[in-house]
């Protein structure tokens, strides 16, 4: 969702600076079954181009022929329903009882979508308030517990910059890790100073980075939505990046290994200075206990704890009743 925002801000400034007018077109709430959730936005250019989408359906066409005609160019933002009956809510394809609605503002300037950009850019978490009533905007720091929120009068989005995932190690499971980060819409980073798996490693759009793992880490600064996931199994690496790691304000950090290779990991950062506090933000053995076994299973589990995680999920705990996958984890460090 991150991206795809940032991508509609990017998008309509473009526009803007060419001399465009701009519709900013919000899902503000939903009822019912709802294709897209509230804070799902879309760009609307004055000749019928789009960015985003609120409904994946007739809802775009609808807004396009309405944006076109200057609707919507005057005065302060307005609030549209779409799905109030049945046959309304058929002609614009939502699903059965669906109800949606949008508010939508033209901002005269780019300027104030760009300093939203220009937050995002510096790694910070904004919250970006729309007085409906006025039109009025402003900027206020947000938290990483921060959601979208409506009351009726303000629209409050919380805009932040891509979620980034550094990965230790350039082995066959994390190929498996960055393509779905990919997926997800991470940016992804990975670190391997070993050079028969730093030249092996080929998933397009990620960054091999070849320095200690530790130096890496620390040149890419933990913050509220970032991620450090350690998955070589060698605590010659795994262990520094780690200690790194906790010292950040990082928000998930993780280390592959059994529950026995992980208590003695512990053991040997908290010789290492590393508090009570920090060890128990780690994440080890990292995932949701699924009984993985293969490189994409474990996968799955790795990136299942993360989305939990993010998501303020809490899980009840799930007997393992197979041996842990990632005892066996020196299987997964070969090179392909």
């Amino acid at each position: 969702m991150q991206g795809a925002d940032q991508q509609v801000l990017r998008t309509a400034v473009d526009w803007l600076d060419a001399g465009h007018r701009v519709t900013l077109v919000t899902v503000a709430k939903t009822w019912g079954s709802a294709p897209r959730p509230a804070g799902s936005m879309m760009a609307v250019r004055d000749d019928g181009r789009l960015e985003g989408s609120v409904s994946g359906g007739c809802i775009e066409d609808d807004l396009m022929t309405r944006c076109a005609t200057g609707e919507f160019a005057q005065g302060p933002p307005t609030l549209v329903n779409y799905g109030v009956n049945n046959a309304e809510a058929q002609r614009f394809g939502l699903p059965c009882g669906g109800r949606l609605e949008l508010a939508l503002e033209t901002p005269p300037t780019a300027a104030p979508l760009r300093a939203v950009l220009e937050k995002v850019h510096a790694r910070q978490l904004i919250r970006r308030r729309l007085c409906l009533g006025t039109g009025e905007i402003s900027l206020h720091p947000a938290t990483r517990d921060e959601e979208f929120s409506y009351d009726g009068e303000n629209l409050d989005k919380v805009f932040g910059p891509q979620w980034r995932m550094l990965i230790i190690g350039a082995g066959h499971l994390s190929r498996y890790v960055a393509q779905m980060a990919l997926a997800l819409e991470y940016e992804v980073i990975v670190c391997d100073p070993r050079r028969e798996y730093a030249d092996a490693w080929q998933v397009p759009a990620t960054r091999i980075e070849t320095g200690m793992p530790d130096d890496v880490v620390a040149a890419h600064p933990g913050d509220a939505r970032s991620i450090v996931l350690a998955l070589t199994h060698d605590p010659k690496l795994d262990d520094m990046a780690l200690m790194r790691a906790l010292e950040d304000d990082t928000f998930y950090v993780g280390a592959l290994g059994s529950a026995r290779s992980n208590a003695k990991r512990r053991e040997r950062l908290a010789s290492l200075g590393v508090s009570a506090g920090a060890l128990a933000r780690m994440h080890g053995p990292v995932g949701l206990p699924i009984g993985s076994r293969t490189p994409a299973e474990i996968a799955v589990a790795i990136h299942a704890g993360i989305t939990a995680q993010r998501r303020g999920v809490v899980l009840a705990r799930v007997e393992q009743h197979t041996p842990q996958p990632h005892a066996c984890a020196d299987a997964l460090r070969q090179p392909a």
